[in-house]
Formats: C-alpha cells, structure tokens, sequence
C-alpha cells in the first residue's frame, strides 16, 4: 500500500510543472481578472508598443494574443475584432534582452510569459498586469513585408508622364509676342 502511494505522489508530483505551464488565453485574464489575483498564470503572446526600461531596472510592456498577433495587418488583410492584450513588467534580473516591440512595421517577439497577475494592483495606481518571473522566447521579432500598391504607383507614375508632356509642350510652342 506504501509503495502505490509513493508512486501516485510521484506521478502527481510529475503532473504539477505540468499543470503550472498550461496556458491561460489573454481573454480570459482579462474577463475573470480577480479569480487569478495574486495566483500563478502562464500566457502566451506578441510583446508590442513599447519597451519601458524603468528607472529600477523593470521594462514593461503590452502582450498581446489576439489575431493580430497571429496575423499582421500588413501580411494579411484588416480583422474583425479588436486587440487584446495585457501589461507585462519583467523584471531586470531576469535578464531582458528582447531587441523590437511589435507595431506598425514589426511583429515583435512572442513569448510564453510566466508569472504572478495582479488584479487593481493598489500599490500601483490601480493597474492590473503580470509580474513575469520567466519567460521563453517562442519567435523573435522580426520586420513585416510592406507590399507594394501597384494601382496607386502606376497611376502616380502616369500623372508624372502627363504632368512632364504638358511642360515640355508649353515649351515647344512659338512664343505671340
């Protein structure tokens, strides 16, 4: 009886890490915030905005998992919905060392992000966000392709050949005088 009680702690010892990296969906997080106040979450994401290096030696920032994350506006056309994400404080000593936040022309690295939700963090003004204690690194950031809109360039370099044919007509005129 000993021994398949020790084998049923290991395996529930085993299962615990496990159970601790499941990920919550940003939305979720935010809809529910105060059922994980001061609990352990994982979340999975794009980091994007800014990087705001604190005098203390934190950066914070926004994660975003909605479909923009997934799929640039720039790669794949407008969404329907808006963006969801959450504020994110690392801390310095876990050693930050992420190069471009998302935007208009990155898609900034997605992470999987572990730490503690604060749910109207009084000691900070109200805000909720995650305390990151680790992270991992899933994709770096990297430049989004700007595709070329080739109706507008052509119709520019028209007006440029009707705009120069004009000049040089005027020019080739006698002059009245």
């Amino acid at each position: 009886m000993g021994r398949i009680l020790a084998i049923v702690v290991l395996f529930l010892g085993l299962a615990m890490p496990a159970a601790a990296q499941t990920v919550t969906p940003v939305e979720e997080v935010i809809e529910t915030g105060s059922l994980y106040n001061d609990r352990q979450i994982t979340v999975e994401g794009e980091l994007v905005g800014d990087f705001g290096v604190r005098g203390d030696g934190t950066v914070w920032t926004q994660l975003n998992d909605d479909s923009y994350a997934e799929r640039p506006l720039r790669e794949s056309g407008p969404h329907a919905e808006g963006n969801t994400g959450i504020g994110v404080r690392f801390d310095g000593s876990l050693g930050f060392d992420l190069e471009q936040p998302g935007g208009y022309r990155w898609h900034g690295p997605t992470v999987r992000a572990t730490g503690i939700w604060h749910f109207h963090d009084l000691n900070r003004g109200g805000e909720s966000y995650l305390e990151v204690i680790s992270y991992e690194l899933i994709t770096p950031a990297r430049p989004l392709e700007d595709p070329a809109f080739w109706p507008l360039w052509l119709v520019g370099a028209g007006l440029l050949l009707v705009a120069y044919y004009l000049y040089w007509h005027k020019n080739q005129e006698p002059s009245r005088a």
